[in-house]
């Protein structure tokens, strides 16, 4: 897979707080074929899920409410929420809604379109092997190392063309045809929710895995 190039026909224009000043799970399907920059990693979205409201989506971080870990996420719509998860890997998501609502998108799978050999770098640090193109940024955790997202970047904002550092492209947004949507990965409550979007096809779509409760050891 080779780097595509980032052209007017591609789609360079950011987009705009009001994209995101909306419902995340119309937000969501609209994120895909989007390119996300943030420094020399570009990578256009093929997978994504919607998170709803405090007290109404139980699967959400700010269902409970605000709290120091997810006030980004009760911000202006456009902010990107970083946290930390399973002590090991960080997450990225782009905030929704008007300011003190609390909603977003996660972004869970991408195709790396450019700075293929950083992404590729960060993947492979440590481990002595080489990452297939289409791994880079296929789940959450393996995005956020590809383009180098990590807690202090928690809060920076995607809207602001001043920034320089961060970025959400018009890219090419696919066919209506070719967007699936189904339950949200991973998650045990509202795993009936149907708001994880991918385009239907791509190879950097990560494979849906259902909840699996712990079982607690007994002696």
């Amino acid at each position: 897979m080779g780097e595509r190039q980032l052209t007017p026909a591609g789609g360079t224009v950011p987009l705009g707080r009001e994209f995101f000043d909306r419902p995340a799970h119309e937000v969501a399907p609209d994120l895909l074929g989007r390119v996300l920059v943030y420094g020399p990693v570009a990578l256009r979205l093929t997978e994504v899920e919607a998170y709803g409201l405090p007290g109404e989506d139980p699967a959400a971080h700010t269902y409970r409410g605000m709290t120091p870990r997810n006030a980004v996420m009760f911000g202006p719509p456009g902010h990107v929420y970083v946290y930390f998860t399973y002590g090991m890997h960080f997450c990225a998501n782009l905030v929704c809604l008007p300011e003190g609502v609390g909603s977003g998108v996660l972004l869970r799978a991408g195709e790396v379109v450019a700075g293929i050999e950083i992404a590729t770098a960060r993947r492979s640090a440590g481990t002595g092997r080489g990452v297939p193109a289409r791994d880079l940024a296929r789940g959450p955790a393996r995005l956020a190392v590809a383009l180098g997202l990590t807690l202090e970047h928690n809060g920076l904002d995607a809207c602001a063309p001043a920034d320089g550092t961060l970025a959400v492209l018009e890219g090419e947004p696919p066919g209506a045809d070719l967007i699936r949507s189904g339950p949200r990965t991973g998650v045990a409550s509202g795993k009936e929710t149907p708001w994880r979007f991918w385009i239907d096809g791509d190879p950097t779509v990560s494979p849906y895995r259902p909840h699996v409760p712990r079982r607690r050891r007994t002696s």
